[in-house]
């Protein structure tokens, strides 16, 4: 099926309707994956693009590969998605969706792992919701393969081991 987009200057448009809508600033891969919701748009006009986005000042992109729009371009951005196929913006909003869930969950569920002075490690794992804090706990760990094997579980189930941990406290007589 090809798709509706037709030239680079359409291709600019959905570019800045995406920026304009992540959470957070994102790097290259995810503002072409985002974009190559439309089958007519080729990596390489994405990319010079993106570049030309840049270079006019309506991105600006951070030294750590990060692009986030600017005041320019959520003005002219705004001013002409109207002008974009409704379906391809549904495409791109549902993707958005997604995208924008990981970037929250990603914030929401931290583990992080520090060596200490005396050759151990201490392992956080810190729990948020849209309210704050929900767990925040530091365990002494012995080495860092097990440290970051714990850290890896934790960001896959954290609300397991949440209610593991409550259930705990809360059992009488163990």
């Amino acid at each position: 099926m090809p798709g509706f987009i037709q030239d680079k200057l359409e291709i600019k448009f959905l570019i800045l309707y995406i920026a304009a809508r992540v959470e957070e600033p994102a790097p290259f891969d995810a503002i072409l994956d985002l974009t190559l919701c439309d089958d007519a748009i080729d990596y390489f006009d994405f990319s010079e693009c993106l570049a030309d986005l840049v270079r006019t000042e309506h991105l600006t992109l951070s030294g750590s590969g990060l692009y986030a729009i600017t005041d320019k371009g959520r003005r002219n951005g705004t001013a002409c998605e109207s002008s974009l196929p409704y379906s391809v913006r549904q495409r791109c909003d549902k993707n958005l969706e997604e995208w924008n869930r990981k970037l929250r969950r990603r914030r929401q569920v931290q583990a992080s792992v520090e060596e200490r002075p005396n050759g151990t490690y201490t392992l956080r794992l810190q729990l948020t919701d849209d309210k704050g804090g929900v767990m925040d706990l530091k365990l002494m760990m012995v080495d860092r393969a097990q440290a970051k094997a714990a850290a890896k579980r934790f960001r896959e189930a954290p609300e397991k081991y949440y209610s593991q941990i409550i259930q705990l406290f809360l059992t009488e007589g163990q």
